[in-house]
């Protein structure tokens, strides 16, 4: 069965996630959130006593997670990631697992279990992937990929505005800090840093609404 792969990496809060499930839409594949993948492993590892005093228990926490699993529900109406049977929701969208994410998906063997997930999750058939290193490391050979950056501020702004929404008392500020902290974490990890492919096209979401966005990854994907 012959199959298609998007990749669509980025920055925090550039819109990826919300792109990426209307183009899974627009194109009936299945969309794989793989930074839903990381938020999970972390509460995990937060509500698994596997850090203590903010110091991740390495060791143990590479033994647990090996016995973990992601999977597809078997609900036709809506096809849900699970992970070890159960699915996941605002608990993992908190400023306390944005602020260890980065933390969690330097590590080795996270990241190695983590790709060989993706790539099983992806066997059925064509997806839309979006995250850090899918068109670098998890799919270099991807059929179609996109980069998405944005002004720093734009994005804390964005993510303060979905976290007042959700009722969490947060600060502007503390959003900003988190943002620039996790974009220097990620583009400077030793193992898989974010980075745009070559072959790549990025776009800057600044100053484009979410409508011109889509438009413009769709043509390019016409094209």
């Amino acid at each position: 069965m012959e199959t298609t792969v998007i990749a669509v990496d980025g920055f925090a809060s550039t819109g990826k996630s919300t792109l990426s499930k209307r183009l899974a839409n627009e194109l009936n594949f299945t969309y794989i959130d793989t930074g839903f993948m990381y938020r999970v492993v972390s509460y995990f590892a937060l509500n698994s006593n596997l850090i203590e005093d903010g110091v991740i228990l390495e060791r143990e926490f590479e033994k647990a997670l090996a016995e973990t699993k992601f999977t597809w529900s078997t609900d036709t109406q809506s096809k849900k990631m699970l992970f070890n049977g159960k699915s996941f929701g605002d608990e993992i969208r908190t400023l306390v697992i944005s602020t260890l994410v980065s933390q969690i998906a330097q590590l080795g063997f996270v990241r190695e279990h983590l790709v060989a997930q993706q790539r099983s999750l992806s066997k059925l058939g064509s997806v839309v992937m979006d995250g850090r290193d899918i068109g670098t490391v998890v799919f270099p050979y991807a059929d179609f990929k996109f980069f998405l950056v944005a002004d720093s501020k734009i994005r804390a702004q964005r993510r303060f505005d979905e976290l007042k929404a959700k009722g969490e008392k947060v600060l502007f500020e503390e959003i900003l800090k988190n943002v620039v902290d996790r974009d220097h974490q990620d583009s400077t990890r030793d193992i898989s840093p974010l980075r745009k492919a070559e072959d790549a096209l990025e776009i800057d979401t600044t100053s484009f609404g979410e409508e011109e966005v889509f438009e413009q990854m769709v043509s390019y994907i016409s094209k």
